[in-house]
């Protein structure tokens, strides 16, 4: 908002500052050059922070900190590495090859990973062709215009700077719109543009996403890249995304609602999302697959479909990258790729259902129709507790290997092109190593808690899958993960087995406990936890840093945004202090905490058991009397 003083006539300058404190007038000179610096004593170096971040830096109000969390510049450079093989691979079909400093050539092996995606999906007609050697004549770098490259949108830009990273790190780019709802972020957005010059790739946009995306339904006016980084859960904005990405377009998206995906209310998950989440060790692969069964089932509307590049949990949110196609037959078997989850509450064994089956059918024809089951009883065979249901959830892999790993020969060929490089190293390579046909996972404290027996180590159980004839790998979604396609049946075999090693006194255990029923059954495999040198990943060898550790103090998603796009530091800071640290702020006090003790009447000295006199912690000093029912208070001796 601008407004104009009336003795200057000049512009105020209303954007930096809260609400209560003197305005002051623009620099007209400063007003052309677009850094909106004000005439009279403003003291910029206190009320604006500059930060820098990749190849782009950008300026906001100190006093606001919605405009920038430094822990997700993981999930921005993933962002940038992601969108630069995207348009690799599209921008080969037309035999213009994109050049990245500091990057060798891949060009020939996007061509292949471009002529398998196009044969996986089975489009009616075909995106890419092989070029021919000629072809190859155009070359798109960073920062120019690309007349036949990728049309980007982010829908929540706030600051604009994943906007102008793709600008300045991104080649093969014919726009990136920019856009938020708030006018104090488009004007903060205009600014980061000038100061990054980047101005002719980048266009500022003021306007409800929803809006905006639902006014680019034609084909034509379609964007071919879409990310939504929202605060909080983006199922407002999935619909609307659908129907705007292009055909084979790319669609990114964030949640940081992980406490709703993760199984804690699993009514207001159902609401946003059209799934029930369920309490459980493996809640953050469960969070992404229902994100991507939402994103399927709102495409099926529309007679399109979801395939996943590549599922990332990481932190406090879940990031998902997926392609939108179009085709009707493909979209009748997308019940077949959804799947309900039967999950045991005392041993938290897990079984899934599809929701529906493919057949062959006469004339090579496929018959779609709904699935048999259920696959459970209705109490658990392993501990005779009861199931809890969940989903639908996605049921197919929730990555693209073969994409995932050219993303991660691109990273690994230039990491000083990243920040967080290292980090982007170790996550794709323990994706490349997880099964994709097995969903879900168990844990290792889960499986030991459950007999009440020692954790065996990550070696040892892996090399016992291994030795029966399963497979076995990590996820990156949980540090003590076992991923393997063995059956219930074999794992709480193996387990048996492995609490003869360590034997569990079954004296302490219930009759009605999972524990027990387990421990009753004897094992029908004879498991062998000698340790197999297979058994220890790829990524756990080389020292990747798969799993991050805490990136710095009080680290998760920042607040949100108040009207007028202002949040006081301080009080973030007094309220951190009120909710935090309870207990800590107690034991650094032993006197205060002891006198409050005192103001409490001992229990054991009222019935008089308590032998501690004066040492006791509580008071021994007789109750106040109370008054009576006329008022009067009974008769004092003092």
């Amino acid at each position: 908002i601008q407004e104009t003083c009336t003795k200057t006539s000049s512009v105020f300058c209303s954007i930096w500052f809260a609400e209560g404190e003197s305005q002051r007038p623009l620099n007209p000179a400063a007003m052309e050059n677009g850094t909106g610096l004000c005439a009279e004593e403003c003291p910029w170096e206190v009320q604006e922070t500059t930060i820098t971040e990749g190849a782009a830096k950008i300026a906001f109000p100190s006093t606001n900190e919605v405009f920038y969390n430094p822990v997700q510049e993981f999930n921005r450079d993933l962002t940038c590495a992601v969108i630069t093989e995207f348009a690799r691979m599209k921008l080969a079909a037309k035999g213009i090859q994109i050049k990245v400093p500091g990057e060798k050539d891949l060009q020939k092996v996007v061509v292949a990973l471009s002529e398998q995606k196009e044969e996986k999906v089975e489009l009616k007609e075909k995106e890419s062709e092989n070029p021919a050697p000629g072809d190859h004549s155009r070359t798109a770098v960073v920062g120019e215009i690309c007349e036949e490259g990728l049309q980007v949108l982010e829908g929540l830009a706030a600051s604009g700077l994943r906007s102008i990273r793709f600008a300045r790190e991104v080649p093969g780019l014919r726009s990136v719109v920019a856009n938020d709802a708030s006018a104090r972020a488009m004007d903060l957005m205009h600014r980061n543009v000038q100061l990054n010059d980047v101005a002719h790739l980048v266009q500022p946009s003021q306007a409800d996403a929803r809006m905006l995306m639902y006014q680019h339904q034609r084909v034509s006016e379609r964007f071919d890249v879409i990310d939504l980084d929202p605060y909080g859960s983006p199922a407002p904005f999935l619909d609307a995304a659908v129907q705007a990405v292009s055909e084979g377009g790319l669609l990114c998206v964030t949640c940081t609602d992980m406490a709703v995906l993760a199984g804690n209310s699993g009514e207001t998950c159902y609401s946003k999302y059209g799934a029930m989440a369920l309490k459980s060790r493996a809640c953050h692969e469960m969070a992404l697959r229902i994100i991507l069964h939402s994103l399927d089932l709102h495409a099926n509307c529309y007679q399109r479909f979801v395939v996943p590049l590549l599922s990332i949990s990481a932190d406090f949110y879940v990031r998902v990258f997926v392609r939108v196609f179009t085709g009707q037959a493909k979209v009748k078997a997308s019940a077949s790729k959804q799947a309900l989850v039967f999950q045991c509450v005392g041993c938290g064994t897990f079984h899934l259902q599809r929701l529906g089956k493919t057949s062959g059918a006469p004339g090579g024809r496929v018959k779609y129709s709904a699935a048999c089951g259920p696959p459970v009883t209705s109490e658990c065979e392993y501990c005779g507790q009861r199931h809890q249901l969940g989903g639908p959830v996605w049921a197919e892999a929730i990555h693209d290997l073969d994409f995932v790993s050219h993303v991660l020969d691109a990273v690994s060929t230039n990491p000083s092109r990243f920040h967080t490089s290292d980090r982007i190293r170790g996550v794709l390579s323990v994706i490349t190593e997880e099964l994709p046909d097995v969903p879900l996972y168990y844990t290792l404290d889960q499986l030991s808690g459950t007999i009440h027996c020692n954790t065996p180590s990550l070696l040892q159980l892996r090399s016992a899958l291994l030795h029966a004839g399963f497979r076995v790998s990590l996820s990156h979604a949980c540090k003590n993960a076992v991923k393997t396609d063995a059956p219930a049946s074999a794992l709480w075999d193996i387990m048996r087995c492995w609490e003869k090693e360590c034997p569990v006194k079954r004296e302490r255990l219930s009759e009605t406990s999972p524990a027990f029923r387990i421990l009753s059954v004897k094992p029908r495999l004879q498991a062998n936890f000698t340790v197999r040198e297979d058994a220890n990943p790829s990524s756990r060898q080389r020292g990747l840093k798969r799993f991050q550790a805490n990136p710095e103090a009080n680290w998760g998603p920042r607040p949100r945004a108040r009207p007028g796009g202002k949040v006081a530091s301080g009080t973030i800071e007094e309220r951190r202090k009120l909710l935090q640290n309870k207990r800590k702020e107690l034991a650094e006090d032993p006197a205060q905490r002891a006198a409050r003790l005192k103001t409490f009447t001992c229990k054991r000295f009222k019935e008089g058991t308590c032998q501690h006199g004066d040492q006791c912690c509580y008071s021994h000093s007789p109750p106040t009397p109370r008054a009576s029912a006329d008022g009067a208070l009974p008769d004092c001796q003092e």
